[in-house]
């Protein structure tokens, strides 16, 4: 970067549709950082932006629930079927899915009424998410200023307090125990997301101070729930990774090359079991 590329200001949108969110092709999302990285690779996330897939069943609770709770997502149509046995039940479904809605039969909308109740009940999260007290899906836009490149982030709910801005993302999950957070926040990456979304933050609305909160819920009875802000030294990696990526990511647009996990070699490399296999059957077989 010198002095003579004009860096596009930062950029505060409100209202924009989450389909308008994701189709944009001229920044970089959370997601797409976190795919660039392994196991992902860039060739992996340039076809998967260039041919996006249609709406996945399994995502429809999550995006139920967080209608229900933030008050604004897609729109929800419950079906009175018990189950999408019957032609007709699949014909009405993928027509709301063909018009961006998100059909529900009438046990998983009670599923999200109850996740909602839960939520609003709970003494940490509820507050967390008290109507009128903060903005949902606002999208932000900003410059990165090592590599030049736009980036966007849109947090579920932020609350924009005197003297602190809070960023409270809402996931949906199997398990909410603590330790299997834990582990999503390895397996999901994210420790990148706090960071980006913390960043996207700092730059687009200069705070004077910002914190993230993950709000993890169980989508099985009694609907548990875990708030949890990142440590410290979980969020600079998940930076150090997200700066890796942008430069991936600066290289890969500008090359028109997109690389899968080896690269351009001659060579057939190497591999072996996860190093914590290879150090235990050694010390096992090999004495």
């Amino acid at each position: 970067m010198t002095a003579a590329i004009e860096v596009e200001a930062p950029k505060v949108v409100d209202g924009l549709s989450a389909e308008s969110y994701h189709a944009d092709r001229t920044s970089i999302s959370s997601t797409g950082l976190r795919a660039l990285l392994a196991p992902g690779c860039p060739a992996q996330f340039k076809y998967d932006r260039d041919n996006p897939q249609p709406p996945k069943k399994e995502f429809d609770l999550g995006n139920a629930v967080h209608t229900a709770v933030l008050g604004e997502g897609h729109d929800i149509v419950v079906l009175d079927y018990p189950d999408w046995k019957k032609a007709e039940a699949r014909a009405l479904r993928d027509a709301a899915y063909a018009e961006g809605k998100v059909p529900l039969l009438p046990k998983e909308k009670k599923q999200v009424d109850d996740m909602a109740a839960a939520i609003r009940q709970h003494p940490l999260a509820g507050p967390l998410f008290t109507p009128g007290t903060g903005i949902a899906e606002r999208s932000l836009y900003w410059t990165d200023p090592a590599t030049g490149v736009r980036c966007r982030v849109r947090p579920d709910w932020l609350k924009q307090m005197p003297g602190l801005t809070l960023a409270v993302d809402l996931k949906t999950t199997k398990d909410a125990n603590p330790e299997a957070v834990s582990r999503a926040i390895r397996d999901y990456s994210y420790h990148q997301q706090d960071a980006l979304y913390t960043d996207g933050i700092w730059a687009a609305l200069q705070p004077e101070d910002v914190r993230f909160i993950f709000v993890f819920i169980s989508k099985t009875a009694p609907y548990l729930i875990t708030v949890r802000e990142l440590t410290d030294q979980d969020r600079d990696i998940g930076r150090a990774r997200n700066e890796r990526a942008l430069r991936i990511y600066r290289e890969c647009e500008s090359t028109g090359i997109w690389p899968d996990w080896t690269g351009p070699v001659t060579e057939i490399p190497q591999i072996g079991m996860p190093a914590w296999d290879t150090i235990r059957q050694a010390e096992e077989y090999l004495g």
